[in-house]
């Protein structure tokens, strides 16, 4: 049996250390793997990041404040300082000093402060700071600034968000700086962040056991993307995605997991039509058992059959993604080289995406005293055909984007509307 690509990744970077200055190097995680593997497969060289944006009043947001504050998390917190890198064939992370910018952008003439962050992000360049600021306004006159607070995704997950938030607000208010993490904690938080992810990497390639890999080769054996590849439709004008959004208030703000995903089903069979089985991705996991609760990526892209050949029994589809959760640990890489194995014709691209928020445990921007709003600003590159974002909190939000090169608008608000429709009636009620 050929060992798992997570045994043979742990037996490399173990190797690395060898007699080598590469103590500093830092271990990646699966989903760090799949992600630095996605960036490099990208014809753009695309990241994968994760922005926050918040507005507040205009002049409240101190610059150097602020950027020494989040030069404190990264020099406490080694992920949010380390760049990516591969060092004989293997692809590690490498501490850096805490180096976090702030960037003021400009806008252009006739240019929104959103607009302007978009172009920015878009321009994303993918060897630098994985934590990075941008403040925009809407010109002389503006009453509000925007600040953006975005990571590379190979240095969050969704847990890591709200610590972030938190601390950066808590570094802010104290006034606290790079220089305030003496190097024993700096030692520690090192310490920890390694072992965390040599925790996760066990859990991982115990969890890719011969009974896992046939579980997901038969469970994936007739799914097979659907989609068409990125950029296969011209864009003329516009933005690159497109999107549509619907609120659902209180006390139907939360639909139980396995109902999104029927939802998402239904969305796939209008897009693709009725008969393929679709893989639709959703990111899943925490930190492993023992582990500090160290800021990282610990999560992992698990694939959902999306049978689309008619109507599933609510409770087949709850028993299926229970069944899923208990294999939910196994990387997503060994996951595809099981399903190939097993005759799939899946090469590893998804239909879709699906992500739940909740909201209710994540406070806002406070920016000594002063609380930012937190904002939506879409139109930019997705990296799925469709992605459908959940946030529960006092209402549901559900939002649908799509890669207007891959998708055509009609077609995509179409599916957007099957997928309310497929909703449990209570959830429909408003």
């Amino acid at each position: 049996m050929l060992p798992s690509i997570t045994g043979q990744y742990l037996a490399r970077y173990q190797r690395l250390g060898a007699g080598d200055p590469a103590a500093a190097l830092l271990p990646v995680t699966g989903a760090q793997r799949r992600f630095l593997l996605v960036r490099s497969l990208d014809p753009a060289g695309r990241a994968d990041i994760v922005p926050m944006f918040f507005a507040f009043p205009r002049g409240t947001v101190d610059a150097a404040r602020l950027r020494a504050a989040a030069n404190h998390l990264a020099a406490r917190h080694p992920v949010l300082r380390s760049q990516p890198c591969v060092v004989r064939g293997t692809p590690v992370l490498r501490p850096d000093a805490a180096g976090v910018p702030l960037e003021h952008i400009p806008g252009a003439p006739g240019e929104s402060a959103r607009d302007a962050l978009r172009r920015v992000l878009a321009r994303w360049a993918p060897n630098g700071p994985p934590l990075r600021l941008f403040l925009a306004h809407d010109g002389p006159g503006a009453q509000e600034e925007l600040l953006a607070v975005v990571l590379d995704h190979t240095a969050c997950d969704g847990q890591s968000l709200a610590r972030i938030v938190e601390e950066l607000g808590a570094a802010y208010r104290d006034r606290r700086g790079p220089d305030d993490v003496s190097p024993a904690e700096a030692a520690t938080e090192l310490a920890a962040y390694r072992g965390a992810v040599l925790r996760q990497l066990g859990a991982e390639d115990r969890a890719a056991s011969p009974r896992t890999l046939a579980y997901w080769a038969e469970r994936l054996r007739t799914a097979h993307e659907q989609a068409p590849p990125p950029g296969t439709r011209s864009i003329a004008a516009g933005l690159p995605s497109g999107a549509a959004e619907l609120r659902i208030p209180s006390p139907a703000g939360v639909v139980p997991f396995p109902a999104l995903l029927d939802a998402c089903r239904a969305a796939a069979a209008a897009l693709y039509g009725s008969g393929p089985v679709s893989p639709i991705g959703y990111p899943w996991g925490g930190r492993p058992s023992g582990a500090e609760q160290v800021l990282g990526c610990f999560l992992n892209t698990v694939v959902f059959p999306a049978d689309t050949r008619g109507p599933v029994s609510p409770d087949v589809t709850a028993t299926d993604w229970w069944d899923d959760l208990d294999r939910a640990d196994t990387p997503f890489d060994e996951v595809v080289r099981a399903a190939r194995a097993g005759g799939s014709a899946w090469s590893g691209r998804l239909d879709g995406l699906l992500t739940v928020d909740d909201a209710r445990h994540r406070a806002p921007l406070d920016l000594d005293g002063t609380t930012g709003r937190e904002v939506h600003i879409g139109g930019r590159q997705v990296r799925a055909p469709f992605a459908v974002a959940a946030t529960q909190g006092p209402e549901l939000h559900l939002r649908m984007v799509w890669d207007r090169t891959v998708l055509d608008d009609d077609a995509a608000e179409s599916a957007f509307a099957a997928l309310c429709a497929a909703l449990p009636a209570e959830a429909q009620a408003r």
